[in-house]
């Protein structure tokens, strides 16, 4: 951005942000007359057409005040990709200006995602530690686990003889544990639910899947998963399902790495009808893993019987589709090859068409290379959206002292660069099962990484700690309610658990000894995001981001809502759009709506 063109600005660029393909985008460039600039240029790098590069004249348009305007026309009929380009100011003196490489999305005009995923309120689930209804037995179940009778129990975490962490440690959370809490959930407003793997495994996390086609024992059947849908739909609920499509697990029928299943897994035979499922360097001992880890062995995604194992007619994808689920979030989505991505999307689409497909994605997934490739996430056909870790990363900053202009910036990059649909499927969540606590960061300031894992492993937040950490988190959830994307909860947050990294943010849901406090606040904001209609898919415009003050205003037919919170110490006003000032004393945050020439403080 220079002093005279800002990519944000519909004077210097129109449309707004990411384009479909066919879509003419203006540029116009505006030095001050007094700079003396004579031409323009616009150098424009097609990256997904071999990289050409064109250069297109600005000629000089006439003048707004004491301001040269240079404007011209880029035409995007034809493609879809990413467009690279720089703008070019040139002085009769020999004088250059110009600006760093910028990005213009251009997308597939045919993309059509189903809203509801963006429009309501999800809230993820780690199966094994949310509710169980009995304590199981594990005996004969894969992977050796053991249970732990007590609810309340800390989690397993040290090594163990081999110097390994093997997370079989379980709890017996289950499906008809969750079935039996769906009306609590519904009083949150929750209107998708996002469980963590479901799928037999040998590890509690069940991220190393041993088979697709079977629910795991602990967690109960697959008519139990069905019943859980159905019960979910009656509530106005859909169920989305983790993928985990990048690797398998050692312990699994496909590699069968410690031969508990009867058949003839990979590791064991170069026969076996799943060898070429992996990548050997060595057979049988040497092998692709994800990130090294040997339990976790990588799909070979160039296996054509793999990927129609997947999502084929009767592949994983469409099977559990059929069963009841409505979507699916994929798993280090970066390590899937764009061709896989786009055959999960399409069998998703040909089940259900309503289906949503959402990655996993923790940078700014529009312009993301992994393995050396340009990703094609968002440009249609692929994912839906992508998990909002900027926004996460973003929110905290500013809850911790930031400032919200940092905010704004960061968010205004991802609303360039990010397809509408996108933007607005988003899942936009302060913590996941890959994050501490959000409470512990909030209430602590920090990850305790200077402190040893038996410290982590026992602390417990002082009650000023919890104070504070209860404090910012109703300001961080009022703002994640009414931005733009689905607000997305991880179990138990709302009820004031806390905890490092994992597995200390993996412990069991404390029910009876919830946060009251949190639990209302939380609900409130439910009914917000149920009931307004402006919050689920109203227009979005930044009000005053500047300093502890950071709002925003959501609108959609005459209605219009305003989040407004001070992170800061000191009172703030803010001039709302309909004329009046909101006095807001530090650390408040309030939900205000005008409808029908009123205003209501809504929270």
């Amino acid at each position: 951005m220079t002093q005279w063109f800002d990519p944000a600005d519909p004077r210097c660029r129109a449309p707004y942000g990411a384009v479909p393909s066919g879509t003419t985008v203006t540029f116009t460039l505006r030095p001050a007359r007094s700079e003396g600039f004579s031409r323009a240029v616009l150098a424009a790098r097609w990256e997904f057409d071999a990289d050409r590069v064109t250069e297109t004249p600005l000629p000089w348009v006439g003048m707004d005040g004491d301001r040269d305007l240079f404007s011209a026309a880029l035409e995007t009929e034809g493609y879809v990709g990413l467009v690279w380009y720089t703008l070019r100011l040139e002085g009769l003196d020999g004088r250059r200006e110009t600006t760093e490489e910028l990005q213009l999305t251009v997308y597939d005009p045919a993309e059509r995602v189903p809203s509801w995923f963006g429009e309501g309120v999800t809230y993820q689930i780690f199966p094994d530690r949310f509710c169980r209804l009995r304590v199981p037995d594990p005996t004969g179940m894969v992977g050796g686990r053991t249970v732990h009778g007590d609810w309340t129990e800390e989690p397993e975490y040290r090594p163990d003889e081999r110097g390994e962490v093997r997370n079989r440690d379980f709890f017996g959370g289950s499906l008809p544990g969750i079935t039996a809490k769906l009306p609590y959930l519904q009083s949150l407003g929750v209107e998708t639910l996002y469980l963590c793997p479901i799928f037999e495994a040998a590890e509690n996390h069940r991220y190393g899947t041993a088979d697709y086609e079977k629910i795991d024992p602990m967690l109960g059947t697959e008519e139990d998963f069905s019943v859980l849908c159905r019960r979910a739909h009656a509530l106005g609920m859909r169920v989305m399902l983790d993928g985990v499509f990048n690797h398998m697990g050692f312990v699994s029928r496909y590699f069968n790495g410690d031969g508990f299943y009867p058949g003839q897994g990979a590791h064991q035979s170069q026969d076996s009808p799943y060898y070429d499922w992996f990548t050997f360097q060595h057979w049988p001992d040497q092998y692709s893993a994800w990130w090294g880890i040997y339990s976790l062995p990588a799909a070979n995604k160039e296996s054509r019987a793999w990927l129609d194992y997947i999502t084929g007619p009767n592949g994983i994808i469409r099977r559990w589709l059929r069963a009841g689920a409505d979507g699916w979030r994929l798993d280090v989505a970066d390590e899937l090859p764009d061709a896989v991505v786009a055959a999960i999307h399409a069998a998703a689409r040909a089940e259900k068409p309503d289906a949503v497909v959402i990655g996993e994605v923790w940078e700014d997934g529009s312009n993301k290379i992994a393995y050396s490739v340009r990703r094609r996430h968002l440009l249609g056909g692929h994912c839906d959206g992508l998990m909002n870790y900027p926004l996460r990363s973003a929110l905290l900053d500013y809850l911790l002292g930031g400032d919200a202009g940092a905010f704004r910036r960061t968010m205004e990059r991802l609303r360039q660069n990010y397809p509408p649909w996108a933007f607005a499927s988003a899942m936009n969540a302060l913590g996941t099962h890959d994050t501490p606590r959000i409470l512990t960061l909030l209430g602590t300031g920090g990850e305790g990484k200077d402190r040893s894992r038996d410290w982590r492993a026992s602390y417990r937040m002082t009650a000023a700690e919890r104070e504070r950490g209860e404090a910012r988190l109703r300001l961080g959830a009022l703002l994640l309610y009414a931005f733009p994307g689905s607000p997305t909860v991880y179990y138990g947050d709302e009820a004031g658990m806390e905890g490092f990294e994992d597995p200390f943010n993996r412990r069991t849901f404390p029910w009876g000894e919830e946060a009251g406090g949190l639990v209302s606040w939380f609900t409130a904001l439910g009914r917000a995001r149920r009931e307004l209609a402006c919050l689920r898919r109203g227009g979005f415009s930044w009000l005053t981001c500047s300093g502890g003050l950071l709002s925003f205003a959501r609108t959609l037919e005459g209605q219009t809502a305003v989040a407004a919170v001070n992170a800061g110490e000191a009172p703030a006003e803010l001039a709302l759009p309909w004329g009046e000032n909101l006095e807001l004393p530090g650390g408040a945050g309030r939900l205000l709506l005008r409808q029908n020439g009123e205003t209501v403080t809504f929270l």
